[in-house]
Parts: C-alpha cells; structure tokens; sequence
C-alpha cells in the first residue's frame, strides 16, 4: 500500500509561530492572574479560538507545562547571551537572576495545576534542574575567573536561596523578594 504522504515531526514554520505566540500570551496572563486564568483570556491575547489553544495543548495541565518549559528555555538561553554582552560577569550574573526571579515570582498555582500528576511535576522540576543549574554554574565560574565574586558557591545552592527567598512573593506587600535577592546578590562580590 502507497504512503500518500509522511509525518514530519517537525511542525512547520507557521505552526512552531502559532505556538510560540499562545505560549507568550498563556504566560502573560498566568503572571496577571495564574494559571487558573480563562483559556478564552489567553485565546483573547493570541488574537485565536478557544479551539486553537485546545488543539496544541488538550488539558490545562498541557499549557502549564508548555508554558514552563518555555520559560525556562528562555531563561537558559539567557545566561550565554547576557555573559557575552554584558560589562561584567557579575553584571550578568544579576541581569540572569533578576530574569529567574521573574520566572519564579509568576508562578502562582503551577503546583496546584499540576498536583493531580505528580510524575508531570517531577519530570518538570528535573527539567528545570537540568536546564538552569548549569547555567548558573557557568555565570558563577565567570564571575569567580574575572575576580569579582568569592569562590566556592554553588550553581544549585543559589538557585535554591534565590527561590527560597521568592517563596510567597506577592502575597504580602510589605515583602519585596526582589531587594531581598539583589541583597543576596550583592553579598556575593569580594571587597575591592
């Protein structure tokens, strides 16, 4: 029997479009108002149908996914680029991780959206791990190469503080987890 055609797994030019830009509208209106948002609130965004969103990503768990792993490609994607571009390494070190707090601090309600698979949210976390830990690491050396910050800190052990310090970000206004993190940041440079 003749194949009247074959499936390229690649998605063509138009459809890797059509997803990168409901992605960047999931993720606008997630940092607005969660991931519990009105996928016709995201749909309004892309300027698509309802039915278009649900035709690249089935269940809401689906997008939330989609979306976080955006995030955080482009976050890791990042770091090589604002080290080749910025004056310092330690300036792109804290250019880099002003953008994590930013992934972070919008992330209200991924666990509760995810709760029902944990198997989802494990394999995300070890994504995000794999993905943004060496990155960090890669800034770190950096920095400690140029003589700019103390040798001996961790690419995960900074990640986790900067994350521990944007726990519950946004729930109580006095709390600004972004000074809290620049603080953190500046604590790393040696005395000139």
């Amino acid at each position: 029997m003749a194949s009247t055609g074959s499936k390229s797994p690649k998605k063509r030019a138009d459809a890797r479009r059509n997803e990168q830009t409901l992605l960047e509208a999931a993720a606008a209106v997630f940092v607005v108002s969660g991931v519990d948002a009105p996928v016709r609130d995201i749909a309004a965004r892309a300027g698509v149908g309802m039915g278009t969103i649900y035709r690249h990503f089935p269940t809401r768990a689906d997008l939330v996914i989609a979306v976080y792993r955006h995030q955080v490609d482009a976050c890791a994607e990042a770091g090589p680029e604002l080290l080749a571009s910025s004056e310092s390494p330690h300036a792109a070190l804290t250019r880099w991780i002003a953008m994590f707090v930013d992934f972070l601090t919008t992330k209200h309600g991924l666990a509760t959206a995810l709760q029902s698979d944990n198997a989802r949210f494990e394999a995300l976390h070890a994504y995000f791990l794999d993905r943004l830990v060496p990155v960090c690491a890669q800034l770190l050396e950096a920095a400690v190469e140029a003589g700019e910050i103390q040798p001996g800190i961790e690419g995960y052990g900074l990640l986790r503080a900067v994350g521990n310090l944007c726990v519950g970000a946004g729930e109580d206004p006095r709390y600004d987890a972004r000074r809290m993190v620049d603080l953190l940041i500046a604590g790393l440079r040696l005395p000139r």
